[in-house]
């Protein structure tokens, strides 16, 4: 059973994309901290479908209940457990699939595993609809992590063959969510968001990537070997549907750089130690170092296109032809910003009470 993650502070996510509700019940939480509701809400509104021409038109409200854990407004130090409803729900467009798998999903794995008995309508435990427990976990998360002065911020780097040129963290808090697929970068922003409404005019999709930065990160967090930061950070965002790559730092690049380009050299400034460059992207050993933690995740492109596809009737075990409709994200990586962030930040919180930096 997979649906809990985390070594002190445990996330269990639970629901299905139409179900009634989807949660996430969070234990480990330390008793005494403010818990500020509106902020979890404002970071689901960041996510919630139905906000532009880049997402799903599916119109969720997304309001968080809190059903335990807290009491005057702090957390007690039992569990916290927090739901959504799902509202705006139409699993017509999901009769035929439940036979016929659409490439691209987990329809028939899931077929497989569960023996046919999962939830298959709007993609059931595997929709991207279960991402809010991510979302919710993470908003808590960012609260305990606050007196550390730690932050957490995303941008959509690149979709398609369309990519942002380098992003400060300044510029990536200011300018991020200033336009629809949440590129700091304006003129690449205009580029993207083209293409995004072309792929979805041609019942298309495409694909994208994601990249957050964490700053003031404590240095020393991560228990090697197996518990490295980098080893949780990419389970955790391998959780989120579509990820198919996570890579920090210079990432795949370091495969045509030479040592004397790819080492950071250590200097002292302010009376600490930085590294004059970043392209570990805050992370050696498998331990953070105190410089900011650059992680990217790539996205697949949403596999549920009105393109003709080819797949089997599961009933005949015959070849079958498949044009997916419902509502869904021509592009994944705009709404997957607050999702990455707030993936991220769980996982910090974790190894900050891990490490004694947060106290239990």
């Amino acid at each position: 059973m997979g649906n809990t993650i985390g070594s002190v502070y445990r996330v269990t996510s639970f629901g299905e994309s139409h179900g009634k509700v989807v949660g996430v019940v969070v234990d480990g939480c330390p008793p005494g901290h403010a818990l500020d509701l509106d902020r979890i809400q404002a970071e689901l509104d960041r996510r919630r479908p139905g906000q532009s021409a880049a997402t799903t038109t599916r119109n969720e409200e997304d309001r968080v209940e809190l059903l335990s854990g807290v009491h005057g407004g702090r957390t007690t130090g039992a569990p916290i457990c927090m739901v959504i409803r799902n509202r705006d729900v139409d699993s017509s467009a999901y009769d035929e699939t439940r036979w016929r798998p659409r490439p691209g999903h987990a329809d028939y794995t899931a077929h497989v595993k569960y023996g046919g008995h999962g939830d298959h309508r709007g993609g059931g435990r595997f929709s991207g609809r279960i991402t809010a427990c991510h979302v919710m976990a993470g908003a808590l998360a960012r609260q305990l992590l606050e007196p550390l002065g730690v932050r957490v911020v995303a941008y959509t780097k690149n979709i398609g063959n369309i990519t942002a040129p380098g992003v400060t963290p300044e510029e990536a808090l200011a300018q991020t969510e200033s336009n629809p697929v949440r590129c700091p970068h304006t003129e690449t922003a205009a580029k993207m968001l083209k293409a995004v409404e072309e792929a979805r005019r041609a019942g298309d999709s495409l694909g994208g990537s994601v990249e957050c930065l964490a700053l003031n990160v404590p240095p020393g967090l991560g228990e090697p070997v197996f518990d490295t930061l980098e080893g949780d950070l990419s389970k955790a965002l391998f959780s989120v549907p579509a990820v198919k790559a996570v890579e920090f730092g210079a990432g795949t690049e370091f495969a045509s750089m030479k040592g004397s380009e790819a080492n950071d050299s250590y200097s002292v400034r302010g009376g600490r130690v930085v590294t004059l460059s970043n392209h570990s992207g805050g992370i050696n050993g498998g331990m953070s170092s105190g410089m900011p933690v650059v992680v990217r995740a790539t996205f697949r492109p949403t596999p549920s296109i009105g393109v003709p596809q080819g797949t089997v009737d599961l009933r005949t075990m015959e070849e079958a032809t498949l044009e997916v409709g419902g509502r869904h994200d021509p592009c994944i990586a705009p709404r997957a910003v607050p999702v990455v962030e707030n993936t991220v930040a769980m996982v910090l919180l974790d190894h900050a009470l891990m490490a004694g930096a947060v106290k239990r």
